[in-house]
């Protein structure tokens, strides 16, 4: 059997990584040059390392040093609005494990041959019968898997008529500011902003900022410095160490609710079937749980079916957290005075 996976992602490669582990022949095409992720820190939540330890890689992801889950909410001026208890949300699901992207994407390519990787390839168009058209021919296979992200191309190939993602109203950016110690993970929340951070294994520290914006709007690290210089420490300060060169910014989007991700021969994982807000911090740990199990239902049950009980399993679910994960986020992005001091005191 053969598979060809448009986008060599973390959702991606971990479907390379598990057909693979089944025995599949394998084509991975990238449109970037090399296999590798552009962002900054990731935590990959308990349900994402179980998933990676279905792959054989989820103690090679620990090895590196486990975190723990989000401490939790502060105000602007550093008021404590919500305090989880770690360990026992540790000793119910697990430890968790803060990461680089790139990392992670590393590790994923480990597990895929080199042979199947075709970086540098542009996917132009895919249709329901398992044929794709790119920069280097055309290619066919038994199976199809769409994870090129939320612009996918395979999603606007096969699936001509769906809405496409919608901008949330705020942008978000990342960045990594240099070692220093704190105090586990934290998200602050103002009016219509917010600045979360956690602790990489290296002491660095994965930070990032959201705030309402009109789409497109650019804003560099100076002005966020600026805009940011009356919150609680460490605010101020983790954002006075970046580098103004290494600040990410993206608009953040996500995609109408769809009713399947499955269409003859192609099926869509991650971003391109439920690409979600990064509220919940699940977004990565859904396409990893994604590759699992499409690979799973459909090398023991057969293309049709298996594509049929991947549906039946997935939508549900990733609808459900991305609903959960938009709510969550909504009340961070309150603007109103009265509005805000209700939540916070809530």
């Amino acid at each position: 059997m053969r598979a060809l996976i448009v986008g060599g992602g973390i959702g991606g490669l971990a479907a390379a990584a598990a057909f693979h582990q089944r025995g599949w022949q394998l084509e991975v095409l990238e449109q970037a040059p090399e296999f590798t992720e552009v962002g900054a820190g990731l935590a990959v939540q308990p349900n994402g390392l179980r998933a990676l330890d279905a792959l054989g890689l989820g103690d090679m992801l620990r090895s590196g040093g486990t975190a723990a889950p989000l401490a939790g909410v502060r105000s602007a001026d550093g008021r404590w609005m919500i305090r989880n208890d770690v360990a026992k949300l540790e000793r119910r699901f697990g430890p968790w494990v803060t990461v680089h992207r790139a990392a992670l994407v590393d590790l994923l390519r480990t597990a895929v041959p080199a042979r199947a990787l075709r970086p540098g390839t542009e996917v132009r168009e895919v249709r329901a019968d398992g044929t794709v058209l790119h920069s280097g021919g055309t290619s066919k296979a038994d199976l199809v898997v769409g994870a090129d992200g939320v612009h996918s191309v395979t999603r606007r190939s096969v699936w001509p008529r769906l809405p496409g993602p919608r901008y949330v109203g705020y942008t978000t950016w990342r960045l990594i500011a240099p070692p220093r110690h704190v105090e586990g993970s934290v998200e602050t929340w103002g009016r219509g902003a917010r600045f979360g951070h956690a602790p990489l294994p290296d002491r660095r520290v994965y930070c990032y900022l959201m705030a309402n914006a009109p789409k497109g709007s650019r804003t560099g690290l100076a002005q966020l410095c600026e805009r940011f210089a009356d919150w609680h420490d460490p605010v101020p300060a983790l954002l006075g160490s970046a580098d103004s060169d290494a600040v990410l910014q993206h608009d953040t989007y996500e995609l109408p609710a769809l009713h399947t991700y499955v269409r003859e021969r192609v099926a869509l994982l991650g971003d391109a079937a439920h690409a979600m807000t990064p509220n919940l911090g699940q977004g990565a740990c859904q396409a990893l749980e994604d590759a699992v199990t499409l690979a799973a239902t459909v090398d023991e049950l057969g293309t049709e079916a298996g594509l049929a009980a991947y549906d039946r399993v997935r939508v549900p679910r990733t609808r459900m957290i991305a609903r959960r994960s938009r709510q969550a986020g909504s009340p961070a992005h309150w603007t109103s005075v009265p509005g805000t001091a209700l939540r916070d005191a809530v």
